[in-house]
């Protein structure tokens, strides 16, 4: 469920993601009515903050990487990949076309795509 708009989105995930998320909820004892990633105020460091930690570990600068960097990165790839605006608008659970435009911030980038395309 979309949190700004209560609205279901839909979404695929891999089969090593799958199993990841299976086992993160086993070690946790999570029942279906708990949250995947509980929240801040408990003991252990947001979502974020591991995400940063996680990112390091693997010798990558933390700073040009987060949660949200990594919803934009697929959006941005499949849009890249398709050029379907209207399924990436879907995917992101946008209701206006023109929030995923500017999401993903196509217009600038394609626009330079075009013109390094067209030779006058």
């Amino acid at each position: 469920m979309q949190q700004k708009t209560q609205r279901p989105v839909q979404f695929e995930i891999t089969e090593q993601t799958r199993q990841s998320v299976a086992a993160w909820i086993s070690a946790r004892g999570l029942r279906p009515a708990d949250y995947l990633f509980p929240s801040r105020l408990h003991a252990s460091a947001k979502v974020s903050t591991r995400v940063h930690r996680w990112v390091a570990s693997i010798g990558l600068d933390d700073a040009a990487y987060g949660t949200h960097t990594m919803r934009r990165t697929k959006a941005s790839l499949i849009y890249r990949r398709t050029k379907n605006l209207r399924a990436v608008q879907l995917l992101l659970g946008h209701t206006k076309l023109a929030s995923t435009v500017r999401y993903l911030g196509i217009e600038v980038d394609d626009a330079l795509e075009m013109s390094e395309q067209t030779e006058v």
